[in-house]
């Protein structure tokens, strides 16, 4: 299937890969859900994406596909790794505003993108 495909490449961190399986998704007519929108923001960060990563996040407002803890880590880890903290922020700032639950892995990411930003006062 798509999804294992997209997971695939996230454990490589072959993020284009992983967007031209989205891209053969979306030509197939097949709708991305939460479980591939996941795995490929994880390919995204894991390969130093964050842009795309946070494009993805976008196409799954647009779609109304519906985020967890698991989208918004993995958006939050993108940021973090391409040391954009604003942004690593504003994403935690969203999601103690809306239903989605942070947990440990949110705030141990959100601490590391202030860290490498020099924020951490």
């Amino acid at each position: 299937t798509f999804n294992a495909a997209i997971s695939a490449c996230e454990k490589g961190g072959n993020w284009e890969q992983a967007m031209q399986l989205c891209s053969a998704m979306a030509q197939s007519k097949v709708e991305c859900n939460t479980v591939t929108f996941n795995a490929a923001i994880s390919a995204c960060e894991k390969g130093g994406a964050w842009e795309i990563a946070l494009q993805l996040l976008g196409e799954m407002l647009q779609s109304r596909t519906e985020l967890d803890t698991i989208t918004l880590n993995a958006a939050i880890s993108a940021c973090e790794k391409g040391g954009k903290w604003q942004h690593a922020m504003k994403l935690v700032a969203e999601m103690t505003q809306s239903e989605v639950e942070a947990n440990t892995v949110t705030f141990n990411a959100a601490i590391s993108a202030c860290e490498k930003g020099g924020k951490w006062q």
